[in-house]
């Protein structure tokens, strides 16, 4: 008997999960459609754009969207304008299948993932987006382009997936000032929430492209979070010279062995302006290649 209701609650289970699968969405008017249609009917929509090689941060979107909205979509696209010609687009991870099952256990609704040619029908596209200001600096310097793409298909995105709030992770802390700003300027319906940057218990910032880390690198990649602890221990001590609090995580992560280091940057946390001396809250990015993964992440200095 026992045998048989462990049989029972196994089949009702993989009954349920095949029930909440979100719908897959190929196609640009889909999507549309689809979302319109739930707008009609008076439902909110929460967005959440990925690149797909979900992990518990992008998870960690997707429930406070669930959480907050009526119905949920969540885009994987691997977005080619935003990496430059040496960068990992081709290798970068794509792990569909478990994508989808990772949302369908969020209770995602639906799943739109275009090919590249449904999202840029013309190799010769005259129209993108050219953010500047917080675009500028940091991110901007080393990889020329870049926001440029990001801030090309994030606007696609909200325009075919007419959503009431988009949901973004704070690791990407300059690519949320981007996406703030073209919102803001462009006077664009949708609600930005900044989500926080969900870390291993060690420490390591959750990212797709910890997945390249051997078990060595992995080891050597915590001097970024530990050259953010640094400062931020400083500066809770009341250290407020920007090249003190820079020195001390950059320390750190020549400890660790990591470089090169593109950059340790202390900075206003909503204009990227560098100040000689912070306030009472600053925002401290890194960059840095760790073998051969580039990575980033910062903190709130408060």
């Amino acid at each position: 008997m026992a045998g048989e209701r462990v049989a029972k609650g196994e089949r009702m289970a993989v009954e349920t999960a095949a029930a909440a699968q979100p719908l897959v969405v190929t196609r640009i008017a889909d999507a549309r459609a689809w979302v319109e249609r739930e707008r009609r009917a008076g439902r909110t929509v929460g967005l959440v754009p990925t690149m797909g090689a979900l992990h518990a941060g992008h998870a960690s979107l997707a429930e406070r969207a669930r959480r907050e909205c009526d119905r949920v979509v969540a885009t994987v696209f691997v977005n080619p304008t935003q990496f430059g010609p040496h960068e990992d687009f081709q290798r970068y991870p794509r792990t569909f299948a478990a994508d989808v099952a990772l949302l369908a256990a969020i209770g995602v609704d639906m799943v739109f993932a275009p090919e590249a040619d449904e999202m840029y029908r013309s190799s010769t596209a005259a129209t993108s987006v050219l953010p500047a200001g917080v675009a500028a600096t940091l991110e901007g310097e080393c990889r020329p382009g870049h926001f440029a793409g990001v801030a090309t298909v994030v606007l696609k995105l909200f325009h075919i997936v007419p959503a009431d709030t988009a949901y973004f992770g704070a690791k990407d802390y300059q690519q949320t000032l981007v996406v703030r700003r073209m919102v803001a300027d462009l006077d664009m319906p949708i609600r930005i929430e900044v989500c926080p940057t969900i870390r291993e218990p060690d420490g390591l910032a959750l990212s797709s492209r910890n997945r390249y880390l051997s078990s060595e690198e992995r080891g050597r990649a915590l001097g970024l979070s530990r050259g953010l602890a640094a400062a931020q221990r400083a500066f809770t001590q009341g250290e407020r010279v920007a090249a003190t609090l820079e020195r001390l995580a950059r320390a750190e992560l020549e400890s660790a062995g990591v470089g090169p280091i593109d950059y340790v940057a202390l900075a206003d946390p909503e204009t990227l302006d560098r100040p000689e001396q912070a306030g009472d809250r600053a925002v401290l990015l890194i960059a840095a290649r760790v073998g051969g993964t580039r990575l980033i992440d910062n903190r709130i200095l408060e």
